[in-house]
């Protein structure tokens, strides 16, 4: 039977047969972007989602929404965001309160006539070729649809569906991706930019641990074992190779200080302290390191403020999640729940273990749930932070240059900007028995770039009437900046719309006019493209032979940085430390033997390096050029001239830029090959 409603219906439990237009499962904030916008054009829908709470991430715990650039938000999300802070005085346009995001939800969902399927999970799924007729949950109901939706964080409903699918680390050579792969992370003693929290109260002057390993830190126990949460490390493994694994998942919490609001962190029955044994050695590493160095806590509103990892040991815990992606509910079950443990144990650690630094412990008890919020969840978060699990290969997979160098598309239908953020994915023993992070690497700069439509559809031999906005077709790598809430929202956006584009046409959603689609997604102010990125320099429209910093091998930590106006948008630069320990290497693949003009970009200013040895290896040898970097580039602003050598055809040109006892910031951008 065809059930339509004007008003959001939650259903019984009781088995029987639902149908609609579109069933989208997955009820997290781009399923539920789905939902209303297809229900909008006057679509029957049905949402089904596997928990017994709606929205995902944005009702489930996390009250800081990280936007990246804002202008590339439109559409959906931002009426959502805004309509969600315009119903509370004094909320912050992307930080409204987890209640406040359920409420606003709940309202739109109702409005647009959204039936909603809670607790459900999938069962089975029945198709007909390569299209999908009906998936059944698991307490027997049968919900047939003509295009259906998976928004789930997991990809059930896509693996179900027998898409093809990835999990873990690509390779470096698959996509050629440079931060692809095994990525064991070097000791960075005290050298990193400090990020100061947005909060005063909590912050204070000091290392930041945002990535990497602070100081040196034994990984080994009295017995000679590694302690809880490092590994032995993988031997068969190198740098770049791929694996199976992927970044740690944790809790977005809302926490306080607020009298009236405040709910201690509880003891878990499962409490063990042997599990923080790192943390008490990282802390004692760091005398009179505060709680608001160990965990990000960024305010939102009324006096409520979003608690999330950062680190070597945060609310990150690494390694624990790597058989979630593909696990059955039971295992998945007991991953959700040993996170839960870990998290609220550390926090009790924090404020009660005597080994402790009393002022830090008094720290930690000023802090505690929010009483108005998850208050039928004893006040902890409804969402596991899934950062990532499976990612679907599909028309289009979108890799690291479509966020740096390959940003435009011609069938987009969102932005992302973020810049490339992964978290840790193990603690590894380095030979010498100390702790090294694996798996995240310093935040990488992407352009604001253009999703393909292509992306969120699968191979059309595998399903013709499925859009996946979450587990879109992307490599681990360009994953780590789309796994943003405000653009899976737009990308389900794209999705509703699609889906009842291609249902009216009788259409694979392959098949179906994406100039259409994208008129759709404008008419409703989607953002799809920025006029100012077509004034960036695109080292693939420059004249000669032109290599970006992102296709150059960098010895020692780079900090990345949009100043100025880099080559391809972004550049790199020494952040004025480690002299003498740092360099980014140019390979250029020279076409024919002869003399050419080499050239360097970078971005000047006062407090750069007047004296930046850069080597040229050439057909004669090698030649060391200093440039100041102080002084504007001569060539258009953009370039200044090395001089001109001689290159041969059967071994490529390299140039180096170093670090060696300079008198101010080293920044690296592109270089340039012009022949004679």
């Amino acid at each position: 039977m065809k059930l339509f409603s004007l008003a959001a219906l939650v259903l019984s439990s009781s088995a029987f047969a639902i149908e609609a237009d579109l069933v989208v499962y997955g009820g997290t904030p781009a399923g539920l972007s789905a939902a209303i916008v297809a229900a909008r054009e006057g679509a029957s829908v049905v949402v089904i989602e596997p928990t017994k709470w709606i929205g995902g991430m944005v009702t489930g715990g996390l009250c800081r929404s990280d936007v990246g650039k804002e202008q590339t938000i439109g559409g959906f999300p931002r009426e959502f965001f805004k309509r969600a802070a315009d119903s509370k005085p004094d909320s912050n346009m992307w930080y409204a309160e987890p209640k406040v995001n359920l409420a606003t939800f709940h309202a739109m969902l109702k409005e647009a006539g959204v039936k909603i399927v809670t607790a459900k999970s999938l069962k089975s799924v029945t198709k007909e070729g390569a299209r999908i007729t009906s998936l059944t949950t698991t307490d027997g109901t049968l919900h047939t649809g003509k295009m259906f939706v998976d928004a789930s964080y997991e990809g059930d409903l896509m693996a179900a569906a027998k898409v093809g699918y990835i999990v873990g680390r690509e390779s470096r050579a698959q996509y050629g991706e440079p931060l692809a792969g095994y990525h064991p992370m070097p000791i960075r003693p005290r050298t990193v930019e400090v990020m100061e929290s947005d909060c005063p109260s909590i912050g204070g002057k000091g290392p930041s641990y945002i990535h990497g390993t602070p100081v040196s830190i034994s990984g080994l126990g009295a017995d000679g074992r590694p302690i809880f949460g490092v590994y032995p490390p993988d031997k068969q493994l190198q740098p770049g190779d791929a694996d199976h694994r992927t970044q740690a998942y944790n809790f977005r919490i809302c926490v306080t200080q607020r009298p009236d609001l405040f709910v201690p962190f509880p003891k878990p029955a499962n409490y063990d302290p042997s599990r923080y044994e790192l943390l008490l050695r990282l802390i004692k590493a760091f005398p009179g390191v505060r709680f608001g160095r160990l965990f990000h806590i960024g305010l939102t509103s009324h006096g409520k403020y979003d608690l999330n990892a950062q680190g070597l040991f945060s609310t990150d815990y690494p390694g624990a999640n790597f058989d979630y992606p593909d696990g059955d509910s039971a295992t998945r079950a007991r991953i959700w729940q040993d996170h839960i443990d870990f998290t609220q144990g550390m926090f009790w650690f924090l404020g009660h273990d005597e080994r402790v630094p009393q002022g830090l412990r008094e720290q930690a008890l000023s802090w505690g749930l929010c009483k108005d919020e998850f208050a039928d969840n004893n006040h902890w978060p409804y969402a596991l932070y899934i950062r990532e699990g499976r990612r679907m290969i599909g028309e289009h997979v979108m890799v690291q240059k479509d966020l740096q160098t390959d940003i435009f598309k011609e069938d987009s239908v969102g932005m992302g900007s973020f810049l490339i953020d992964c978290h840790i994915v193990q603690r590894i023993l380095a030979e010498d028995g100390t702790v090294r992070d694996e798996g995240s690497f310093q935040d990488t700069p992407a352009l604001p770039y253009q999703i393909a439509y292509r992306s969120l559809t699968p191979k059309r031999a595998e399903c013709e009437n499925l859009l996946v906005p979450v587990c879109l077709s992307a490599s681990h790598i360009a994953y780590c900046s789309l796994r943003m809430e405000p653009v899976y929202m737009a990308l389900g956006q794209a999705s509703g719309l699609a889906a009842v584009q291609a249902m009216r046409a009788s259409q694979a959603v392959q098949s179906i006019d994406v100039k259409v689609l994208r008129k759709k997604l404008l008419e409703q102010k989607a953002v799809l493209e920025l006029p100012e990125l077509a004034n960036i320099p695109r080292s693939s429209k420059l004249p000669g032979i032109v290599m970006d910093d992102a296709g150059a091998e960098k010895t020692g930590h780079w900090s990345g940085s949009s100043y100025g106006t880099p080559v391809d948008g972004a550049s790199m630069h020494d952040a004025n430390a480690e002299k003498g320990k740092l360099s980014v290497t140019y390979k250029l693949a020279v076409p024919k033997s002869g003399r050419y003009e080499a050239r360097v970009s970078y971005a000047s200013a006062f407090n750069r390096a007047s004296n930046v040895p850069v080597v040229i290896q050439h057909a004669a040898g090698s030649e060391t050029i200093t440039v100041n970097q102080r002084k504007a580039p001569s060539i258009d602003g953009l370039f200044v001239s090395l001089g001109e050598f001689a290159f041969d055809a059967d071994k490529p040109a390299i140039i180096t830029i170093r670090n060696d006892n300079t008198d101010g910031i080293v920044g690296a951008d592109a270089v340039q090959l012009l022949a004679k």
